[in-house]
């Protein structure tokens, strides 16, 4: 459906206030889950260029990519000519947003942390892109699949997870990740959420002193048995319980994240 042709006002994630006369028509996306998050409230049409991870829905992997996560193309944004850039404030690299910034572009910042912003960004990318209707069904929809996986961990004590996100540097998600919410919410205990960021890197013997019970790592990490299986006092070897779910699912803020957190508690079900 074409974006709503109304003057929009919205206060972004910076709590700087954007405002168009009429819906932006060349959207650029900086991250994967923003890309999949704007064609899930209809403004896919409107995206004219996203960054080199973008690859959901197919239709993505077919857009002009602008850069990585570790570099950004100026000349190829300008050469787009957006009428509003998307960036992950904490994923996308200061510098660039600053770039971005100097040439004069209207940037709309967002963060995503927990398993409710999903359906919060996708209230603000409706809004912004013009898709205001679209993106308050999409929301309700992701808050209701959310509620429906509420209770799963309340009638056991929470087993202790190590979520390794990778292994060189050893890294896991800090308590202020999607996935720790995710991990409570299955009934299970993050074994670093006391530690600040996204995805702090840690120590094997970090690891070993905090002892979990269980080791569960994305698709897209190293085989985690045959790192850890020399550890013989970790109580996850012992119990041989290592697990892997699917980084395109968990690793990602957008409705397919409920899918995620429902192949999380499947896997941590059994050790419980």
């Amino acid at each position: 459906m074409p974006a709503q042709a109304a003057a929009i006002r919205l206060v972004d994630d910076a709590g700087q206030t954007l405002e168009f006369v009429r819906p932006p028509q060349r959207i650029i996306s900086l991250t994967p889950h923003l890309t999949e998050l704007l064609f899930a409230v209809g403004a896919g049409a409107q995206l004219v260029g996203v960054d080199s991870a973008s690859d959901y829905p197919e239709a993505a992997r077919m857009l002009p990519r602008v850069g990585d996560y570790s570099r950004i193309n100026f000349e190829r944004i300008l050469a787009l000519k957006p009428d509003l850039v998307i960036v992950w404030v904490g994923g996308n690299r200061a510098a660039d947003i600053h770039g971005l910034k100097k040439m004069g572009l209207p940037i709309l910042h967002t963060q995503a942390t927990r398993l409710d912003d999903v359906a919060r960004l996708l209230r603000l990318l409706g809004q912004a892109s013009g898709h205001a209707a679209a993106g308050e069904a999409a929301a309700r929809d992701v808050s209701a699949r959310l509620a429906a996986l509420q209770g799963r961990g309340t009638q056991k004590p929470p087993v202790s997870v190590f979520y390794q996100v990778w292994d060189r540097p050893l890294m896991t998600v800090g308590g202020s990740h999607w996935i720790s919410d995710a991990l409570a919410l299955c009934g299970a205990r993050n074994v670093f959420a006391d530690l600040r960021g996204l995805s702090p890197v840690v120590s094997r013997e970090a690891v070993l002193r905090r002892a979990p019970e269980l080791i569960v790592g994305g698709s897209d990490a190293p085989d985690l048995r045959r790192q850890w299986e020399r550890f013989a006092s970790l109580p996850a070897v012992k119990n041989r319980a290592f697990v892997r779910v699917d980084a395109d699912l968990l690793h990602r803020p957008t409705p397919r994240l409920i899918e995620g957190v429902a192949e999380l508690c499947a896997a941590v079900a059994p050790y419980r």
